[in-house]
């Protein structure tokens, strides 16, 4: 059964919390305000009430909405684990009374969890929807000026090679097999280990990699083929397991169901980890498409941003786009990398949907140009587009970018990497520690929120600025 908030408490603890209310952050106090609309916990209160089809109505009382909300907006401000903020909220009367638990028992790390699983990327979105408006009603933004950039957000991966794929894939299967074996009953043939193998020859790769010239690359492809070898054995061992399993009485195939369903997944993952492996080592075709290069985050992309320092990131494209008083008014997850061409127009729809105007200013980098982008803004009612282009070799074009107001626009549009970088360093979007595509966006949901939270109650609490 889900509740909005716990119930109303006694006379002590009023008197005790007026108390500890004098020890709260000024940032606390601030986004306390902003999280007392109703509002804002409808849209926690309604994805707690989806969690199963009669939440609403039965069963044990669920961790209230409002306390849900304020442990994850203060678990993303501070950066921490859910083990972390169990712990820090437990032992902090100062945690207790911001996330309004007062006497009541703190949720563990685990309930925690599937608390914020529960808390899906359309509610995050509402959720954020409504903050932006917030900060509008109050005067914090009015829509006048807007700056978009991109960003990589790095799933929690190790650096993909052919190699660790494999053995990663081979460490999953025997461990999934062993798992089916147990929960069914016993199979008809033991599962054999192959393990071991599969680490020799990683190891020998490795190694192999260290010779220079035809014997070394004959060395390494020699490896490779022992190690593609092992693998397919691993495959076949897992496709007659399947087979087995299905063979087997209702009773004892319904146990061991979600071990084959996710044994079934990761064999066709490695299958085309193999083939890939086998293009690139011995047919030299490196760019395939749908490339793995994770096994358990396989929505990953490899992206090239043209960094020197990193020119390989492996995540997902990510676009945030702000207001006046560093607001972020937007943000968007990329199932496939565009062109960030491609993206200014629709930036530009959606900041007039959401504030009801369209910017006089619009500033980006120079990835976001060309001259359709251009015209086609100015024709939406855009006074003022400061996006350069370093390729030019038109006087006038070259003039148009030394005008004053062209250059304050790129002024303030490199605000966009400050917060950009103040995003993914205080709330723990440099690698993104969910799974799977739905939870990445929960993840930088709630972090563009927690940010968003701060910059509002700067604006609400002068001294916090």
């Amino acid at each position: 059964m889900i509740r909005m908030r716990h119930p109303q408490p006694n006379l002590w603890e009023t008197f005790f919390a007026e108390e500890v209310a004098e020890l709260w952050e000024p940032w606390m106090r601030a986004v306390d305000e902003v999280l007392e609309d109703d509002q804002v916990l409808d849209a926690v209160y309604d994805a707690q009430g989806q969690r199963h089809p009669r939440s609403r109505t039965r069963g044990r009382h669920q961790t209230p909405a409002e306390v849900v909300l304020r442990m994850l907006i203060l678990k993303h401000v501070r950066n921490w684990s859910y083990e972390t903020l169990e712990r820090e909220v437990r032992a902090n009367v100062v945690y207790r009374s911001f996330c309004r638990i007062g006497m009541e028992k703190v949720p563990d790390a685990k309930t925690l969890v599937r608390l914020g699983q529960a808390v899906g990327p359309e509610a995050i979105r509402e959720l954020h929807d409504r903050l932006v408006a917030m900060a509008q009603e109050r005067k914090i933004i009015q829509g006048r000026k807007m700056r978009v950039d991109t960003t990589v957000v790095e799933s929690n991966i190790h650096y993909p090679t052919d190699s660790g794929l494999l053995n990663d894939g081979a460490r999953v299967l025997t461990r999934t097999m062993k798992q089916i074996e147990q929960k069914a009953g016993g199979l008809k043939r033991k599962i054999r280990d192959r393990k071991r193998s599969v680490t020799k020859r990683v190891i020998a790769i490795a190694h192999a990699l260290r010779h220079k010239g035809p014997a070394g690359e004959e060395k390494r492809q020699r490896e490779y083929r022992e190690l593609l070898q092992v693998t397919r054995q691993i495959l076949g061992d897992a496709r007659r397991v399947l087979e087995e399993v299905e063979e087997l009485p209702r009773r004892r195939r319904t146990a061991a169901r979600g071990l084959c369903e996710h044994l079934k997944t990761m064999a066709d993952r490695v299958r085309s980890v193999v083939r890939q492996t086998k293009a690139r080592i011995f047919g030299g075709l490196t760019k395939l498409p749908d490339k793995i290069v994770s096994l358990f985050e396989a929505h990953t992309e490899i992206i090239r941003k043209g960094k020197a320092g990193k020119p390989n990131e492996f995540g997902k494209l990510v676009q945030l786009q702000e207001a006046e008083n560093q607001i972020i008014t937007h943000y968007e997850v990329y199932e496939n990398r565009p062109a960030d061409q491609r993206l200014l127009i629709p930036a530009v729809e959606t900041h007039a949907r959401k504030l009801g105007r369209v910017p006089r200013l619009v500033a980006a980098d120079a990835g976001y140009y060309s001259r359709a982008n251009e015209e086609a803004a100015k024709n939406m009612g855009v006074r003022y587009v400061s996006i350069p282009n370093r390729s030019t070799r038109s006087e006038e074009r070259r003039k148009l970018q030394k005008r004053r107001w062209f250059k304050q626009g790129q002024v303030w549009r490199t605000g966009c990497e400050g917060r950009i970088s103040t995003v993914k360093r205080r709330h723990g979007l440099a690698r993104c520690r969910y799974r799977g595509m739905d939870g990445m966006q929960r993840w930088i949901g709630l972090g563009v929120i927690a940010d968003n939270l701060i910059n509002i109650g700067k604006c609400l609490v002068p001294q916090l600025a």
